[in-house]
Formats: C-alpha cells, structure tokens, sequence
C-alpha cells in the first residue's frame, strides 16, 4: 500500500476550505453494482481516501448485490483523496449523496452552519496511533516524554489533543517534521510518528522490524472514524431510503469482518486494482481494522452503531481539539437504532 494512506488525515483537519465551493466531481467509479430499474435510483458515496481495503464493507455491498437488493440501481463509490474533495463540501455541492468522513472534519463544517449528520460509524476507534519500534516502545502517553517525534502538519489538530488530554507540555516533547516516511523511524532518526494503526505496524512488520503503537483512541483521545455522514435533509425526507443504503452497508460489512482475505482481494484486484496495492499486505490491514471495527458494544448493538457513552467521549475529544459542539448537533444514531430493532438478525452472530 502506499504511504499516502496516512495523509488521510490532511484532507479531515484541513478539508473545509473548499465546503462552499463548486466543486467538480472527483474520483472515479466503480465498474460493478450496475443493475436494472430499481425504486431507490443510483446514488454516490464519497469515500473518505483512495480505494483500499479500509472501504471492504462498501466492496462487498456492491460485488453481492447487497445494494440492488435494498433497491438501488447503482451506488458509486467516489474515491476521496484529492485536493478539495472533502465528503463535507460534497454534501454541501451535491456531489455526492453520503460520504465517510470523521467527527473531526465534520464538526468544524456544522460549527460553521453545515446542515449535516453522523448517522454510523465503521470503526469504532480512529485509528491514529503513535508508531513505534518495541526495542525503543511508546506504549503509554507519559512515555512520549523526551521523545522525537514525526507529526505532519496536517496531523497538528489531533497530535496537539492528545497532548492535552493527556496534559503534556508539548515542550516536553520534540516534534520533528515528518512525511510518512518510516524510514525515519527505523533509522533512529525517530523515536516513534503519528500515523494510522491499519497500516504503519503492518508495513514495519513485513519490512522484517518489530513495531509497537499507541492507538489515540486508548491514551485519552477516544474519536470514531469512517463515519457515515449525510444532510440534514436526508434525514429528513429520505429516511427509508437511508434505511435501506445502511442495511446493505451492514450486510457488506459483515462479511468483510469474516473474510479478510477475500476484502484484501477486491480491494487489490477489483477495485483498486489501480493502486498496486499487495495483497498479503492488504489482508493483514483487514485483518487490523477489524479490531477497530468490531468492539463488545459493537457485537451486542450492531455494526456502526455508537453508545451514548462513545457519543460522550467523542465529544470530549472533539473540545480537547478545540471544536465545541453538542452530541445532538452532530450526531443522529436513531436510524440504525430502527434498523435493527426490525432486524435484529443484522447483528453479528
């Protein structure tokens, strides 16, 4: 996989700039998940980053026919990545009809007057980490103290978070900048970097080192990511509609967090067979991000959805960053709280 996939985060704390603008539509689509006349028509996804294996569940959907059985006639997958190409100003253009971002792009667009909504989340814990090599770990917060280490500008939003809830003084650490190389890491140039859990350990380990990570999400900094985001308006008038979009969602990822083989081979061979992605690399990912993916209030409630609790939490991130906003202005979870009431079979078995 290539190294950009930690630059994910350059368009979540930096993305709103172009939510105002008329934007043209950006990536490409898929080739499969065509079908005939259908009541609910095509719509498109924006996904939050270029086709990989992070988005299997949608891969899924499509290949099975998850999406045509509920009743659309094609759902476009949107690859994300390039430069304004927010899933934010997205919704805000029309150019797509729901996106996965991340409760620290979306906030700042409601702050500002977006009449948008979290309606799910797939991973449960974003998967930010602090990367590391065990002969040197980083394994706790208060071991970042006289540490180097690597933060991409882009990532300074959460990077300064995490030392606030953890109540560091940022001088007591030496931030170096950094460009999601890890050969900075291994060459000791480094004592750890911010970068994503899902692919950072993953890609040392093949290289033949030993990693070790510190996952945001369990030192202080709890905040969901690939979240389900769509308008107000929606919500609104096309309540069934979403209704139907995030059932074939949980049915695609059900499967995907029970094959991450086959996830690793649709994302590398089918849809982003453009990417050059490795296949052995791309199942180990999977297999990573189901850890995110499936938590215990995850097998007791469902897929996407969030407790209370979580919603909390997250907020609380969110002000540690310095966006103050209230759970009801950001997120809706009473859709999937109908979907499975009148399903429950959709929870993991």
């Amino acid at each position: 996989m290539a190294i950009s996939l930690d630059r994910r985060a350059f368009l979540r704390t930096t993305g709103l700039a172009g939510l105002a603008l008329g934007l043209a539509a950006c990536g490409e689509t898929t080739a499969a998940g065509g079908g005939g006349a259908s009541g609910l028509g095509s719509v498109k996804l924006q996904l939050s980053w270029k086709k990989n294996v992070e988005f299997a569940g949608e891969y899924f959907a499509d290949t099975k026919g998850y999406f045509k059985a509920a009743g659309f006639s094609q759902v476009e997958l949107l690859s994300g990545g390039g430069s304004g190409t927010s899933v934010e100003s997205g919704l805000a253009t029309g150019r797509c009809w729901a996106g996965l971002s991340a409760p620290t792009i979306t906030a700042p667009a409601v702050l500002q007057g977006a009449q948008l909504k979290i309606v799910g989340a797939t991973f449960q814990k974003n998967p930010f980490a602090i990367v590391s090599l065990n002969k040197n770990p980083i394994k706790e917060a208060k071991d970042l103290a006289g540490k180097k280490i690597g933060v991409q500008d882009s990532n300074e939003l959460v990077w300064n978070a995490l030392l606030k809830a953890n109540n560091l003084d940022p001088s007591s650490v030496t931030r170096v900048p950094f460009q999601s190389d890890p050969s900075m890491l291994t060459s000791g140039q480094l004592d750890g970097y911010v970068g994503y859990v899902t692919s950072g350990p993953v890609r040392l380990r093949m290289q033949g080192h030993d990693p070790a990570y510190l996952l945001f999400a369990d030192a202080g900094l709890p905040l969901v990511a690939e979240t389900f985001t769509v308008t107000q308006e929606t919500i609104d008038k096309e309540r069934d509609k979403l209704k139907a979009f995030l059932t074939a969602e949980i049915k695609g990822w059900k499967d995907a967090v029970a094959d991450p083989a086959k996830s690793a081979e649709l994302a590398a061979t089918v849809y982003g067979k453009d990417q050059n992605l490795d296949v052995k690399e791309q199942t180990e990912e999977a297999k990573m991000q189901n850890e995110l993916v499936v938590t215990p209030d995850v097998k007791a409630n469902g897929l996407f959805t969030m407790t209370p609790e979580l919603i909390e939490q997250n907020i609380a991130s969110l002000a540690k960053a310095g966006l103050n906003i209230k759970a009801e202005q950001l997120f809706d979870l009473t859709i999937l709280d109908e979907i499975y009431k009148a399903d429950p079979s959709l929870k993991l078995s």
